[in-house]
């Protein structure tokens, strides 16, 4: 028959495990230290792996596959309810964080955490994700949120952050940041970054990727003194 089914580009992927950790079907294994679709009888086509690739290497086909085996699926998951240890770092799965305090609350306790999202590091979120809709984008130095005591209050709430650090991370971050940008509805861009030159690198980043996305969207700077103040 011919249905939608998942593609995997094994080119694109860097074999971190984040999809086969996010299919309930265990439809996807890890081999040789790549993810492939081992069954496809056992992929149901809904792409609940897809946000959770940080590469983008999962797409959708269509094409001539056997149906989706409900039957099989679960007679594999009592068979053996844990598929055993996913290769890679199942913490790179993509997903949304819900804090249940009230506003109210949340306003008493300056310390609670205001992160809405995961993964936070620039390489490792997926450039689909689907909390990028409508997001308000904080792009940060990792070391910003040492230096500044209230970052979460201040500059994560209300915001989908990304952090990396362009001195010690290898390539550059605009392509990536460019294909956040040009394929999600993204309202606004925050870039908190340190004092120190080397931090320029993140800000540039963020410049070419407003630029490289032909989108004209709010954006600013603030910059992090090493002793924990806002830069005038």
């Amino acid at each position: 028959m011919i249905r939608k089914i998942i593609k995997i580009n094994e080119e694109l992927c860097n074999g971190c495990g984040a999809c086969a950790a996010a299919c309930h079907e265990g439809a996807i294994e890890m081999k040789d230290g790549k993810a492939r679709l081992a069954r496809e009888d056992y992929c149901d086509g809904l792409g609940d792996c897809l946000p959770s690739c940080p590469t983008g290497a999962i797409t959708f086909e269509e094409r001539e596959a056997p149906a989706y085996d409900e039957g099989a699926v679960l007679a594999a998951k009592k068979q053996s309810p844990s598929r055993g240890p996913v290769h890679g770092c199942p913490g790179s799965r993509a997903g949304a964080i819900r804090h249940e305090a009230e506003p109210a609350l949340q306003e008493a306790a300056p310390y609670a955490s205001q992160l809405s999202q995961w993964p936070v590091q620039i390489k490792l979120v997926p450039v689909n994700a689907p909390y990028f809709n409508g997001a308000r984008l904080l792009i940060a130095a990792d070391c910003t949120a040492y230096a500044y005591g209230s970052f979460h209050k201040d500059f994560i709430r209300g915001h989908i952050t990304l952090i990396g650090c362009p001195k010690l991370d290898e390539g550059d971050y605009a392509e990536k940041l460019t294909e956040i940008i040009a394929k999600n509805d993204i309202k606004s861009v925050s870039v908190v970054r340190m004092e120190v030159p080397c931090c320029g690198g993140i800000e540039n980043a963020v410049k070419g990727a407003l630029k490289a996305s032909g989108k004209f969207i709010p954006w600013n700077v603030v910059t992090i003194t090493a002793d924990g103040r806002i830069l005038d």
